[in-house]
């Protein structure tokens, strides 16, 4: 699973939620800040409302929380959506002695290589490194 700072890095330089049923995510309390949950059609559904759009838990009963507003809660992109995300620009992914290798190539041809030790955060770093570079901003 993709760490919260590059989930954190990912919403900053603008990769935009749209929550849907699958997606994971953490909620920016620090009480509840270790938690995942995932969105389900059963569990945690995606309200929109015209005041924007709230994540209302259904049938819990271990804790009284009723909702929270989207921007309260943190993203946690999983590897395929990454990997879409990241377009015609993905060329590969490989492991070279346990790290993950993710190579992508722009539109000029330059190729990158992204590395991480697991295959979500070569991704994530892959993607930041394409949105910061479409918006100008130096790749960390």
């Amino acid at each position: 699973m993709i760490s919260t700072d590059l989930a954190s890095k990912l919403r900053d330089a603008g990769v935009r939620w749209h929550p849907r049923s699958g997606d994971r995510f953490t909620i920016l309390q620090p009480e509840l800040k270790a938690d995942v949950f995932t969105i389900s059609d059963m569990m945690v559904e995606a309200h929109d409302f015209a005041s924007g759009t709230v994540l209302g838990f259904n049938g819990t009963t271990e804790w009284a929380l009723d909702s929270v507003d989207k921007e309260d809660a943190l993203w946690l992109p999983r590897e395929d959506q990454l990997r879409s995300m990241l377009g015609g620009t993905f060329r590969s992914l490989v492991v070279v002695d346990g790290f993950y290798l993710v190579t992508t190539q722009s539109s000029s041809g330059r190729e990158e290589i992204f590395e991480a030790r697991s295959p979500d955060d070569a991704y994530a770093h892959a993607l930041l490194a394409l949105v910061q570079s479409a918006v100008g901003e130096p790749s960390n």
